[in-house]
């Protein structure tokens, strides 16, 4: 495994979490309790720990003109499994926050992008680069 990381973040619920990451998103389970859960989140490690006590949004991010909630996590997919990904959300009635769109179109870095959130409103981007030698780029 390369240098993955990991993520441990707040939720309401263990079975709205399981049935999101797992049923929608995809992702393996891994180890759990009545308390936490891991995932693997796309060949990293997320772990989902309840609180009563998740933080409200601030949508204080501006990234090409669009507010953008912050913090905010997700992947850098590939273009064929951002468009499956895109297409599972809508099947399962995920409502975006950002609807899917192609940011910096025609510039360095462009890439498609989305924003949604989990069932404890935990936001989530995913991205797709067209040039993935342009995700650092400046």
């Amino acid at each position: 495994m390369s240098n993955a990381f990991h993520y441990a973040f707040k939720v309401k619920d263990i079975a709205s979490t399981r049935r999101f990451y797992v049923d929608i998103l995809g992702c393996a389970e891994g180890r759990s309790t009545e308390h936490w859960i891991d995932f693997d989140f796309f060949g990293n490690q997320l772990s989902a720990h309840v609180s009563e006590h998740i933080p409200p949004l601030d949508y204080c991010g501006q990234v090409d003109g669009i507010r953008v909630p912050v913090p905010h996590f997700g992947c850098i997919l590939k273009y064929e499994e951002f468009i499956n990904l895109q297409e599972r959300l809508t099947q399962h009635e995920i409502e975006f926050v950002v609807k899917p769109y192609t940011r910096y179109a025609g510039k360095t870095g462009e890439q498609l992008t989305m924003f949604f959130l989990d069932m404890s409103g935990n936001p989530l981007e995913f991205k797709a680069f067209k040039n993935d030698e342009e995700i650092f780029a400046g």
